[in-house]
């Protein structure tokens, strides 16, 4: 990867020489430097884009909260680290905001500036480039047309990933997720067909081909002995559909899979306005067999509200929760009280977005039993899931 190019923003004069001069020594790629906003709207103006910038909040002038606003719109920000002597729930609060600007937030140093987590942080942000998605150009992104195309021609492929529990990780099942095997562009995830699709009505025809592969799936491993319970992504449009659970229920029949064996997740915050239709259906899903998932829980702003009027079995726990657990004490918190709530509600809670063992570990000390992420695994096609059930031996 080429060289960094990192801009401090620290307005008193010692703290960013120290910092500076430190940073000179480890990296060989440009250090820029500014002492209030204004500057540093400046600087960033003057070069073609900054890959870091370690941003003190609280400053004469234009301060880091205003800097990093106006700055956000220019596409020249790569990502950010906070260096600031401000209270540690505020620091947190303006973590919420720099996510909320679109910007990638890499780490927060507290103050004095700390080199070695510093070095920490420039590792992630590498990790993070190396594993950022190609991203289609204007003049490539699929149109309508091209979307129609794949859908006759059968290029949307479910892919599943796994779902264990955390003491042992025994797999206990797994979530469906829509990908494009695309014959010029190759494998596609949803960010580049959702768009069209939802703005064209099309979300039907995707669930029905994933859903009738992943019945096919669990009719396979069946046969083999190998059950296997899958839950499918519900869009809230779809719940409004007055034929949803009786196809369902045929396709099911049909297939000659048990109900409890498939789930449905729905996004919290496409309950916010369900018509009676919508809450209709998902009764029907349940008198059927099925679970109900409410997925992102507490991303929205009723959670509680519809996880008591309706009747979900899990809740899956949105993963910005798991993200900011290790520096923010009332993540971990609400992870604790949401274990508390399941249970006593009994139903299952899933956590999403477990990447490392240190967050599995801390998991585990609050009490959480089943997750889902990339330290276990990533989403795969159907073939490399099934050799991967095989091992596992269910």
């Amino acid at each position: 990867m080429q060289d960094l190019t990192v801009l401090v923003l620290e307005d008193e004069p010692f703290q960013r020489l120290v910092t500076v001069t430190a940073l000179e020594k480890v990296l060989p790629g440009p250090i820029l430097q500014a002492a209030d906003g204004h500057e540093a709207v400046a600087v960033l103006s003057a070069c073609d884009a900054v890959d870091i910038i370690i941003c003190d909040l609280r400053m004469a002038g234009m301060d880091g909260l205003a800097f990093l606003r106006q700055a956000s719109s220019s596409g020249k920000i790569g990502a950010v680290v906070l260096c600031s002597e401000l209270d540690p729930a505020l620091r947190q609060a303006t973590v919420a905001m720099i996510h909320c600007l679109g910007l990638t937030f890499l780490g927060d140093l507290g103050k004095p500036f700390n080199l070695e987590g510093f070095s920490q942080v420039v590792k992630r942000y590498r990790e993070h480039c190396s594993a950022a998605p190609k991203v289609l150009s204007p003049a490539e992104l699929p149109t309508l047309n091209d979307v129609q195309q794949g859908l006759d021609n059968g290029e949307f492929e479910a892919y599943y990933q796994p779902k264990f529990t955390l003491q042992g990780q025994q797999l206990v099942g797994a979530e469906v997720l829509a990908r494009w095997t695309h014959p010029q562009w190759g494998v596609l995830p949803p960010a580049h067909f959702l768009p069209v699709m939802e703005a064209h009505n099309l979300i039907n025809r995707l669930f029905w081909q994933l859903f009738e592969q992943g019945l096919s799936l669990q009719q396979r491993l069946a046969a083999q002995r190998q059950g296997i319970d899958l839950a499918f992504n519900l869009h809230p449009a779809q719940l409004a559909c007055a034929a949803l659970t009786e196809r369902i229920t045929l396709l099911i029949k049909r297939s000659q899979v048990p109900a409890a064996s498939v789930t449905f997740e729905i996004t919290e915050s496409g309950l916010i306005s369900a018509p009676a239709r919508s809450l209709e259906n998902l009764v029907r899903l349940r008198m059927l067999g099925c679970g109900l998932a409410m997925d992102d829980f507490g991303a929205g702003y009723s959670s509680l509200d519809r996880l008591s009027e309706l009747p979900f079995s899990e809740i899956k726990l949105d993963r910005a929760f798991v993200r900011k657990m290790q520096n923010q004490p009332k993540s971990a918190a609400i992870i604790s009280c949401s274990v508390a709530l399941a249970r006593a509600l009994g139903i299952s809670l899933v956590i999403e977005g477990v990447e490392t063992v240190e967050q599995q570990a801390h998991l585990i000390e609050l009490g959480a039993t089943l997750a889902q992420g990339f330290l276990f695994a990533r989403p795969m096609p159907e073939s490399h899931f099934i050799d991967f059930c095989m091992q596992r031996r269910l």
